[in-house]
């Protein structure tokens, strides 16, 4: 099995040990991605900009390993607050088309503020 780290264009490189795309046998399978901007700090303005932020995020590492989010197959999203299930899931519907991913959404506790995380795994076109 071969694996392939990228590290995806307008994303700070990861302080821990981990990469944030990984590329093998025809998936890439990506991080939890969180509402931080290219300066590794978190989007004000609550659930619905951590969701917009980590999933553009979550694009750009699709984008590294050739993918759209068209070719999400499976979805786990993370919430600090289970009450804010509605805003996340608003602005998630903007980033998904029919047929939808998998998806499995939990309640989570998150460091220093972060209120979601978000990690797919893609086929590879």
């Amino acid at each position: 099995m071969t694996r392939i780290a990228r590290q995806p264009d307008g994303l700070p490189r990861p302080a821990a040990p981990y990469s944030p795309v990984v590329i093998t046998d025809g998936f890439a399978f990506t991080a939890g991605q969180v509402g931080f901007d290219a300066q590794g700090e978190i989007v004000a303005g609550g659930i619905a900009a951590q969701t917009r932020q980590a999933l553009e995020n979550l694009r750009a590492c699709l984008a590294a390993a050739g993918c759209t989010m068209d070719d999400v197959v499976k979805v786990t999203a993370f919430l600090v607050d289970l009450d804010d299930f509605a805003g996340y899931n608003e602005v998630y519907a903007e980033f998904f088309t029919e047929p939808y991913p998998a998806r499995t959404t939990v309640g989570a506790g998150l460091p220093g503020g972060l209120l979601v995380e978000i990690e797919a795994v893609a086929r590879i076109p």
